[in-house]
């Protein structure tokens, strides 16, 4: 159960280090599940297209680049409102991807691999598990010791600093949102590649959960890393679950999604009575 866990913790664990960055530099990613919708069918047509796995998952990440580069003009351009411009990206999404299927498939709906899969793996689990893992370190460092890092947290917590030092907080923005949707692509071609299909709505809420998971996670990298491998272990056990008790499969699909939301709630009444104690 715990290789499954961590296999099934990458693309929420790559989404939410990519939504984590935009929440440090001021934005809110609420476009993270259309980013990874268009990532998981980008990377099943460039692979099928190239006849390569490596290459799909870079067509993966760069569909979500092109997608968030669009939602950072909306965001930062003209100003649009962040939450609005994210419910219109995921909207977007879900439009271009269907449409896309039929033009280049005829069909909006299964769409699997063509490519034979020879999965590489390093004790036990998928080479993403560690390459993900070593991500959430190099994003703790890049934040947090380096100059550049260290800017970007303060295009979101201090941007008159910024400006202060003739610095213009919206270039750091619109980095972090470029980079969220790399990751976020990234995190979808993750889901796609590891099942060999691409399906309507293969994203299944894991950009929402990747986003409870930034603020579960403290809004740092190793704790969101330990926060995806949390709910990906309820995931993992729920899917387990079936096949050992007499509760409907339904109601243990959506324990994860139960958890998440009771650990949101105490996250929140904690942080509340916290403040109210200072």
């Amino acid at each position: 159960m715990i290789a499954n866990s961590l296999e099934l913790m990458v693309p929420i664990l790559i989404a939410a280090l990519g939504g984590l960055l935009t929440e440090r530099a001021g934005v809110l990613n609420i476009g993270l599940e259309g980013l990874i919708l268009v990532g998981a069918f980008a990377a099943i047509a460039g692979a099928n297209l190239s006849g390569s796995l490596l290459v799909g998952a870079v067509f993966g990440s760069l569909a979500g680049l092109a997608l968030s580069a669009l939602y950072s003009v909306a965001c930062i351009e003209l100003r649009s409102n962040i939450f609005v411009a994210g419910l219109a990206t995921n909207l977007l999404a879900a439009g271009i991807v269907p449409t896309a299927s039929a033009l280049l498939y005829g069909t909006r709906g299964v769409l699997r691999l063509a490519v034979p899969v020879y999965p590489l793996r390093i004790a036990g689990v998928s080479v993403m598990v560690p390459v993900a893992v070593v991500l959430a370190f190099m994003l703790h460092v890049f934040l947090f010791e380096t100059p550049f890092g260290i800017r970007l947290r303060a295009a979101g917590g201090n941007p008159q600093a910024l400006v202060a030092r003739a610095l213009r907080p919206d270039r750091y923005r619109r980095f972090a949102m470029l980079c969220s949707g790399l990751l976020a692509g990234g995190a979808g071609a993750a889901v796609a590649l590891r099942l060999g299909v691409y399906l309507p709505n293969i994203s299944a809420g894991r950009g929402w959960i990747a986003l409870v998971v930034i603020f579960l996670g403290m809004r740092r990298p190793l704790g969101i890393l330990a926060g995806a491998f949390v709910f990906a272990l309820f995931e993992s056990f729920a899917g387990a679950a079936q096949g050992f008790t007499e509760v409907p499969g339904t109601l243990l699909l959506g324990l994860p999604y139960l958890i998440t939301l009771a650990a949101m709630v105490l996250h929140s009444a904690l942080g509340r009575r916290a403040g109210i104690e200072r």
